[in-house]
């Protein structure tokens, strides 16, 4: 069941951003079915390495397509002639909206968009994801999430000060914008449901990318802010709020709050710091931060970290620098569910992340489809009989 249970949204997608925006989707309870291009092998991260499991079956044998297409359905349909198109609206008839996450310039040359699918029926919903948008100088630009990064100025903010730009270590604007994706097409469905009257809505890449930068932008746009790569990945204005040496390792601790710091000071061994006027408020410990990293350096170093993570968490915000590898035995995360096994059968020893929504309408985690697993039971419950379903496959159009 789920949430979106009776939606259905049919997604011509591939790659990162737009599979990951509609898989929320299909995890919720909507009906995704992938319309894929037969004649190239379909979603091209179903060839996308490095990580391959040789036991699934073939053409969902990409563990980084796994882990964006759960939950869906496939159709293999060539868009690009006008057999296909055709196909295309006699799925309309049971369907809410139609995503994709084509280059700009693509939907209005498949007939993506409201303005053709509109005339076939009026409350479809369009929602279209793109690098720079449909319109303007870039419409036809292809893009990519560390371009944005680039471009976006997330680059310049990361890393240490005297190290050269950095980027985030993953893909943080393409999931950003595929949940900006799911919100747009969303809205547009509620939208339509109450006045039977569809339309086109977009997200680009470019624009979520700058939307992220929220309160740093608002700082520079308005009070000429030049945010500053701070050391140790510390806060602009607050501290402690940074990476600290202990024992083995590193420790992050966010005191945001004054009420932190004396409990800080108090679970440290040093009540003297609380006390000591240097270090009395944020403006003060700002000032003399380097010589408060010493200080907090010394105590801490004087025990491992998850010696002070027993000590400190629940009362002060804290938390182990972990590898990746870390991050996914913790004993929390297991506790959390979100690690899951990708489906039945030969797929559960396979685990990937789960949807961080949670209702009282838990969805089925099924695995991601192979190519066109549903083309033929898609065609038929859109009326089409055994000899229009041959002739399609016999002349290319599906597969």
């Amino acid at each position: 069941m789920g949430l979106l249970s009776g939606v259905r949204i049919l997604s011509v997608e591939q790659y990162g951003a737009g599979p990951f925006g509609t898989q929320a989707l299909a995890d919720l309870g909507a009906e995704v079915i992938k319309i894929e291009n037969p004649g190239d092998g379909g979603d091209v991260s179903r060839s996308l390495g490095p990580f391959f499991a040789e036991d699934l079956p073939e053409t969902a044998d990409s563990l980084f397509y796994a882990a964006v297409n759960r939950n869906k359905r496939s159709i293999a349909l060539d868009l690009s002639r006008d057999e296909g198109r055709a196909v295309l609206h006699r799925l309309l008839d049971g369907a809410d909206a139609v995503a994709c996450n084509l280059r700009g310039d693509v939907p209005g040359r498949l007939g993506l968009t409201y303005e053709t699918l509109g005339a076939i029926k009026p409350s479809i919903v369009c929602c279209h994801l793109t690098a720079y948008g449909r319109t303007g100088s870039r419409a036809t630009w292809p893009g990519y999430d560390y371009l944005i990064q680039a471009e976006a100025g997330y680059f310049d903010l990361n890393g240490e000060p005297d190290s050269p730009p950095s980027r985030f270590g993953l893909s943080i604007v393409d999931f950003m914008t595929g949940y900006a994706m799911a919100l747009a097409l969303v809205s547009a469905i509620l939208r339509a449901l109450s006045t039977g009257k569809g339309q086109d809505v977009d997200v680009s890449l470019y624009d979520v990318g700058v939307a992220n930068l929220n309160y740093l932008a608002s700082w520079a746009m308005n009070a000429g802010y030049a945010p500053t790569r701070q050391p140790r990945s510390a806060h602009p204005s607050l501290t402690p709020c940074q990476l600290y040496r202990t024992a083995d390792g590193w420790l992050y601790i966010m005191a945001n709050k004054e009420k932190f710091w004396s409990i800080l000071c108090d679970r440290i061994g040093r009540p003297d710091l609380a006390a000591d006027p240097r270090f009395a408020r944020f403006a003060d410990r700002l000032k003399h931060r380097d010589t408060l990293t010493d200080l907090l350096d010394e105590a801490l170093g004087q025990d491992t970290t998850q010696s002070w993570i027993t000590r400190l968490s629940g009362a002060v915000p804290c938390a182990p620098v972990n590898s990746v590898a870390e991050a996914l035995s913790s004993p929390f995360l297991a506790e959390s569910g979100m690690a899951q096994p990708i489906g039945p059968d030969a797929w559960q020893p396979y685990r990937i992340m789960g949807n961080p929504i949670r209702s009282a309408e838990p969805p089925e985690n099924r695995p991601p489809p192979t190519l066109g697993e549903d083309t033929d039971s898609l065609l038929a419950a859109a009326g089409l009989g055994a000899a229009d379903i041959k002739g399609l496959r016999d002349s290319g159009v599906i597969a």
